[in-house]
């Protein structure tokens, strides 16, 4: 690149440092001009005074002796200098002895000196005698012409500028010579070895030492330049090893080494594309684990990553089969098995993961045991194309796990649609309580020891204009997946204690309302300070409350659950388990959760008759509650057997259809003054 000469460093130094030197110059000129100025005017004084002391002494004689002839021998001697304007001898109050006037002087540059040191000056001094008296006989006046003294002080002033200009151009001309010479030359230098520098080895073309430049600035940055050259190679060297890297970890997962989606999709289109030529099916297994979270958050993420290493390891021994073996992300994985003949052999692979899962893993001195749900799909039935194929698999994996897990289920038509319909709803929930869509009814709850009415749980419903009545483990997993289930729950809790309110004020005061929180709600922050201001609004009494929470939302994260449930209990609500029995290893958690009633779920209720392990579990949980100090409710109960054997066994409270499906709140105020007369009768 060539450097115009406009632009040169040089000529801009040159241009600033002859600017500031002139401006100096100028400056000190003017002030010296200045000075100059005063010098002379204390020049004319100096003279004035002189011309006084001389001629002061033949004038008094004149004067004394009124010699008008001598005087004008005075006055003629004055004038013998140049500068003299006028000369006058007398007393004041009387005539002048003798005087004189000539000409001012004309001259080109009188209007400047005028104006510097005035057009004239004048000056006199007293005539005394000699005696001891020091008579007073008069004055000598005289006043000069400054046009004289003028002149030199422009010459003086002319050659004052003349000088400081000068002196700026050649001082200006010495800093440049000394900036071309130590700035600017070295740098031309440096530029052009710069510019002869390979941009993709630039270490081999180091910039050489300037000589006598060693150690100062210039040296320096010689020395930090060629330091940032080998940097920027070594830098390079690594850009490309990370580079490298980058694309291995963008085609493969870091954890496992297996390859990714991005990886995978490349991998299927090219065996898609054999079997087609081939005409053989291609089978599509999405693995995903149950429950991964809860293992992640019970034995820890650490923990949790060396599982998924152990699975891997697993997944390839089936690799003899495989045309692809690929993680997903997270907890799921994918397997594709090329050139099969018939679904079957899909089939049996699947088996064979679940079989192998029955095997425990065993990591950091823990046996643990996984599950998984597989969805299949198929080449050419279920689709062409890999991406189709995979999120098919997908599709199919997460239905099977909604409905039943630890299985394989391959893909179906109406997968589509389903999913299609949930996508619908869940639009539609998000305007459903606007709309005025939602609805609560209540179910009652009986004690047995009186068999009295004490509780009614409020049971959300969900009357949808198109596809009628929408079940509520169908929609409430939606609520929590889009985050409406916050608003939606509030407002059912407001219902509920409103119409709680309403009943009390019917006199059914020692009524209790119960109401089901979901995952979301009870992890929220705001849920405490909701309740508490419900209770006050509707002034409600510490107990009528009950919150229900489900024994696996406990269970995702136990001490923070505690933190939750204590705040509530503080707010003056009581906190229920419900569907004990359902989840995992809960007993051991159980005593640590301030609870205050365990609902048994009615799985193990409507078979407990038929099914001795039911039964066995309906008494140990009945059991386990009443060592806890624990109230215990039936939930499901529908025959008469059902409820003899849970009395027997010490069960507190039931509900179920034996004694009401769940009602409008209207019916079930009705229910409820039905019931306070049969018990009256019953007295």
């Amino acid at each position: 690149m060539k450097l115009e000469f406009k632009n040169s460093l040089s000529i801009k130094l040159l241009r600033i440092v002859l600017l500031s030197a002139l401006v100096v110059g100028g400056v000190l000129g003017c002030a010296q001009i200045v000075f100059d100025a005063y010098l002379t005017r204390q020049a004319v004084d100096e003279d004035a005074k002189q011309i006084l002391n001389m001629f002061r002494d033949p004038s008094t004689q004149a004067l004394y002796s009124l010699d008008r002839e001598m005087a004008m021998q005075v006055i003629e001697g004055l004038f013998k200098d140049d500068a003299l304007h006028k000369a006058s001898i007398g007393h004041p109050n009387e005539a002048v002895l003798a005087e004189k006037t000539r000409p001012l002087q004309q001259t080109s540059s009188r209007w400047l000196t005028d104006f510097i040191l005035g057009q004239e000056r004048s000056f006199n001094t007293p005539l005394v005698g000699s005696g001891p008296d020091r008579e007073y006989y008069g004055d000598l006046s005289i006043t000069l012409d400054t046009a004289t003294y003028g002149q030199g002080f422009l010459t003086n002033a002319g050659v004052l500028l003349l000088s400081g200009v000068l002196r700026a151009l050649l001082m200006s001309l010495v800093l440049y010579l000394i900036y071309h010479w130590l700035l600017t030359k070295p740098l031309s230098k440096m530029i052009q070895h710069l510019t002869s520098i390979n941009p993709d080895h630039p270490s081999e073309h180091l910039i050489p030492q300037l000589k006598g430049h060693e150690s100062n600035e210039l040296g320096v940055w010689v020395n930090t330049a060629n330091q940032l050259l080998a940097s920027i190679e070594r830098n390079a060297h690594l850009r490309h090893e990370a580079e490298s890297s980058l694309l291995r970890m963008a085609q493969y997962d870091f954890l496992t080494g297996l390859p990714n989606r991005q990886q995978l999709q490349s991998q299927l289109s090219k065996i898609l594309i054999e079997s087609g030529r081939s005409q053989r099916r291609v089978a599509v297994l999405c693995v995903g684990l149950d429950d991964f979270k809860g293992i992640n958050e019970q034995f820890g993420y650490q923990t949790g990553d060396q599982l998924l290493q152990a699975l891997t390891d697993r997944l390839r021994a089936h690799s003899g089969s495989l045309g692809a073996l690929a993680r997903l992300g997270g907890d799921q994985f994918a397997l594709v098995q090329a050139h099969i003949e018939q679904p079957y052999e899909a089939a049996e692979l699947a088996q064979g993961i679940l079989d192998d899962l029955e095997t425990t893993f065993s990591v950091d001195q823990q046996n643990i045991r996984l599950r998984a749900t597989i969805g299949i799909t198929l080449y050419p039935e279920d689709g062409d194309t890999s991406e189709q194929l995979l999120q098919k698999a997908e599709q199919t994996m997460t239905l099977a796990k909604s409905r039943s897990r630890n299985r394989y289920q391959f893909y179906i038509a109406s997968v589509d649609r389903e999913m299609r319909r949930r996508r619908e709803l869940e639009k539609d929930l998000r305007d459903a309580l606007l709309r005025n869509q939602l609805y609560l009814v209540y179910q009652p709850q009986i004690r047995y020891s009186d068999h009295r009415v004490v509780g009614v749980e409020a049971l959300l419903r969900w009357q949808h204009p198109e596809h009628g009545m929408i079940p509520p483990d169908l929609f409430i997993p939606l609520a929590e997946a889009n985050a409406s289930i916050i608003d939606i729950g509030e407002w059912a809790l407001d219902q509920a204690c409103c119409q709680l309110r309403d009943w009390h004020d019917q006199g059914f005061t020692d009524l209790r309302m119960a109401v089901n929180l979901s995952t979301v709600q009870l992890h929220h922050a705001e849920l405490p300070r909701v309740v508490n201001n419900l209770l006050q609004m509707y002034r409600l009494p510490p107990g009528s409350l009950e919150l229900e929470v489900t024994e696996t939302s406990l269970m995702e994260d136990i001490s923070t659950a505690a933190q939750h449930l204590l705040s509530l209990r503080r707010s003056g609500a009581l906190i229920a388990i419900d569907d004990f029995g359902t989840g995992y290893s809960s007993l051991s958690y159980l005593k640590s959760l301030p609870l205050d009633k365990i609902k048994i779920d009615k799985s193990f209720v409507q078979d407990l008759i038929d099914d001795d392990d039911d039964a066995t579990i309906v008494r140990a949980i009945i059991q386990l509650g009443k060592s806890l100090g624990m109230q215990v409710i039936a939930e499901g109960v529908e025959t008469l057997e059902q409820e003899t054997y849970v009395i027997s066994e010490g069960c507190h409270e039931g509900q179920g259809y034996l004694y009401s499906k769940p009602l409008g709140a209207r019916e079930l105020g009705a229910y409820l003054k039905q019931a306070q007369r049969n018990n009256a009768l019953n007295m």
